[in-house]
């Protein structure tokens, strides 16, 4: 498949973190190229702690903060946050329409978001969180043909929401790509915005460990040191 050279990028994931494990090394390339780069989170993240001392309040002030740092680490324009309850994700119409809003806002070219049909890993030994898949789902309900029918949400329509066409979509699957990004030289862009996310990530040796290994995984068979892969779709 032909490389993408893409003027306008936008990441949407459930939750803050999610963007920079699967798909910031590439977002930090696009960035590098000239891009402008935006991620939108779904949900608040208020619940992603062990830590029986902490609120959620305060949680979601914490999340927002390394993730607005994330972002800035990998040459990122924005953030944007929905603000739906963490964990309890669903695909709704109002999702879909607070996604198209931004969509057709941004006009993006290629809009990133992770594979919905990544339900388990048996051989990663995970079980993909409902919440990665809700806002995965309703991503590409968005992107077609919601964001593309000016009949659909006619009250954005009625606003300057005009309609767009997403050109091509990245979806990020551990287990199964058709196409890699080389990040040998935004490795280190991805570590950076991983590091951004302190109350999630621990050991942030252990997990450059691991995440260099996935990294050296991918690439390999394309004779990169380092990639992210991705299921590519070109709309039509």
């Amino acid at each position: 498949m032909n490389k993408l050279n893409p003027k306008v990028v936008l990441g949407v994931a459930a939750h803050p973190d999610d963007l920079d494990f699967g798909a910031s090394g590439t977002m930090a390339g696009f960035a590098k190229n000239g891009a402008a780069v935006h991620y939108l989170i779904v949900t608040d993240g208020s619940k992603g702690s062990s830590d029986p001392k902490l609120s959620s309040a305060d949680l979601i002030k914490i999340r927002e903060k390394e993730q607005r740092n994330a972002v800035k680490a990998i040459g990122g324009k924005s953030v944007t946050f929905l603000g739906y309850p963490d964990g309890e994700l669903e695909v709704t119409m109002a999702l879909k329409k607070d996604i198209v809003k931004v969509i057709r806002s941004l006009k993006p070219d290629v809009v990133i978001t992770m594979d919905p049909a990544m339900l388990y890993s048996a051989k990663r030994g995970f079980i993909n969180h409902p919440d990665h898949r809700a806002a995965a789902q309703a991503t590409l309900d968005s992107v077609f043909p919601l964001a593309r029918d000016h009949m659909v949400f006619p009250e954005l329509f009625a606003n300057g929401y005009l309609p767009h066409k997403t050109p091509t979509v990245l979806l990020t699957n551990f287990d199964s790509n058709n196409f890699v990004v080389d990040i040998t030289d935004t490795f280190t862009d991805k570590i950076a915005a991983l590091k951004a996310h302190a109350s999630q990530v621990g050991d942030i040796n252990e997990l450059k460990k691991w995440l260099s290994q996935m990294a050296e995984t991918i690439g390999k068979p394309a004779g990169y040191k380092y990639a992210e892969g991705f299921v590519r779709i070109d709309l039509r």
